[in-house]
């Protein structure tokens, strides 16, 4: 079912709040402080919102709607099976790498502060990041029954490997500033698909 489209400032709200809860922290996110960045009164953008958690989980689906639009959507045109796990995971990497926000991956910093703590947001993040594992994992599953990947690959432990690559991207960009980080997992991928790719069948050999 396609998402309604937002208003354009709503939009414009959202896109402000995503940036400042990468960078701040998604708990420090309040109609206060975001009042201020966009230059609205309290009132006003309590009009648009509500309640703190409902501001929270509002921004939480406007980043998974950009994520949509820049990794899914795009990946969606490779063919199903191994060109879609590749497509999938080259998409997330760039946009991690050029992403809008000054904290970097807007899930792994949400993540990562919500991790331990029980509630609407945190389970609001895991199910969003469990259906993106689960992609994964299901194009991995595909192209070990289409052959593209040999049999004896398991679609569990080679997703858990591909998202972690680019966790690690992230964090070594964002804490160390690490220039070559993104490229380390871009060859860490291709390296780990070409370990999972079936043997070369054996030239039959010759009577003559």
């Amino acid at each position: 079912m396609p998402r309604p489209h937002p208003e354009p400032r709503r939009l414009e709200i959202l896109a402000t709040a995503a940036d400042l809860a990468s960078a701040e922290g998604l708990d420090r996110l309040s109609i206060g402080a975001l009042a201020a960045n966009v230059e609205m009164s309290k009132s006003g953008l309590f009009a648009h919102f509500g309640a703190k958690e409902a501001l929270q989980a509002a921004v939480v689906d406007h980043a998974a709607a950009a994520f949509e639009l820049a990794v899914l959507a795009r990946a969606s045109e490779a063919p199903a099976g191994l060109p879609r796990l590749q497509a999938l995971v080259a998409h997330w990497i760039d946009h991690v790498e050029h992403s809008v926000y000054r904290g970097g991956c807007f899930f792994d910093a949400a993540s990562s502060e919500f991790a331990s703590r029980p509630g609407r947001i945190r389970e609001q993040l895991a199910s969003l990041c469990k259906l993106w594992l689960a992609e994964l994992r299901e194009q991995a599953e595909l192209a070990v029954r289409l052959g593209e990947l040999d049999a004896s690959v398991d679609p569990d432990q080679l997703s858990f490997q591909l998202h972690a690559y680019v966790g690690e991207a992230n964090w070594s960009h964002q804490l160390l500033d690490e220039p070559a980080a993104f490229d380390r997992a871009r060859a860490a991928v291709a390296a780990t698909l070409a370990a999972c790719a079936p043997p070369e069948p054996r030239p039959k050999e010759s009577n003559t």
